[in-house]
């Protein structure tokens, strides 16, 4: 676990898995609203194993990161993102996101193609919820954070258990790691409902179905067999890969957190998936067979 200081006064939690030699591809992967790097722990390490250099980090306002008052943007999400390379020493990376992170991933490669070599959204890059909702306020009533301040935090484990019962316990502890634990045994979630707001608002905003067209990287899409809270629809999806230049789905089946629940086999698609493109454009004579959409 490492601190990169941002900007002044902010500094994220960064956490690092890989061997400082290996010339694998690099993965940054990026977390959602309201959650934390450690959900990514499975998914780090499986990828780890398979000799990827590997870094997770806590946006600003969430987990071990600092909690300024600003900043809760796209263009300040993703310049944070670019510090955080920087200080890795990461030149060009896949970047992995879920759900909002997905959408933060999208939107790092647009605006700085030159360190983004691939994406990858789970459950997420094709969030728009401007179509959903015609107005912030609708917005910001349907999806507003729950009240889990003071709850003890027993009852919180207790019910991320039931209600995950398939999740591997460090895709628990990732979610039981949203939150702090005080002292008197309750939790209060680290991302404050007003911050909350902010990013939600922000995510509102975001159109990433503009930001499409332009973005020449392979990007994979990997919605989760279910309704998702956004409220997307399969044709969204299939819509979204379309109009990326290099876009392909791999629908799974599971929870929004995919990565939380099936770390083993996140992992190897984003391996198996991702690594011939860059052995195909380094090495000659090696053909790339990775299945693409319009590249």
């Amino acid at each position: 676990m490492q601190e990169v200081v941002v900007s002044d006064n902010v500094a994220l939690s960064v956490y690092r898995w890989d061997d400082e030699d290996s010339d694998s591809v690099q993965f940054l992967l990026v977390h959602g609203l309201a959650s934390n790097l450690h959900l990514w722990d499975g998914v780090a390490e499986a990828l780890s194993g398979r000799g990827h250099p590997v870094a997770a980090v806590d946006l600003r306002g969430h987990g071990q990161s600092a909690k300024p008052d600003a900043g809760y943007d796209f263009a300040t999400l993703t310049h944070d993102l670019v510090t955080v390379l920087d200080s890795l020493g990461f030149s060009r990376v896949v970047v992995v996101g879920q759900s909002m992170g997905a959408n933060v991933a999208l939107e790092l490669a647009w605006r700085f193609s030159e360190r983004v070599r691939g994406v990858a959204c789970i459950d997420g890059g094709w969030i728009e919820l401007g179509r959903r909702f015609p107005d912030w306020e609708s917005c910001a009533a349907a999806l507003a954070p729950p009240a889990t301040a003071g709850r003890p935090a027993a009852d919180i484990e207790t019910m991320l258990r039931q209600r995950h019962p398939d999740w591997p316990e460090a895709g628990i502890r990732g979610a039981l790691a949203c939150f702090e634990h005080r002292p008197d045994g309750t939790v209060a979630p680290w991302l404050t409902a007003e911050r909350h707001l902010a990013l939600l608002r922000a995510l509102w905003n975001h159109r990433p179905s503009t930001r499409y067209p332009e973005i020449k990287v392979p990007v994979l899409l990997v919605p989760a067999g279910h309704t998702s809270p956004a409220g997307e629809r399969p044709e969204q999806v299939e819509a979204a890969a379309a109009a990326l230049p290099r876009g392909e789905v791999h629908w799974m089946t599971g929870d929004h957190d995919l990565h939380a629940q099936h770390p083993e086999a996140v992992a190897a698609l984003l391996s198996s998936f991702f690594t011939p493109f860059f052995v195909a454009s380094s090495t000659p004579g090696v053909v790339n067979a990775t299945k693409n959409r319009g590249g």
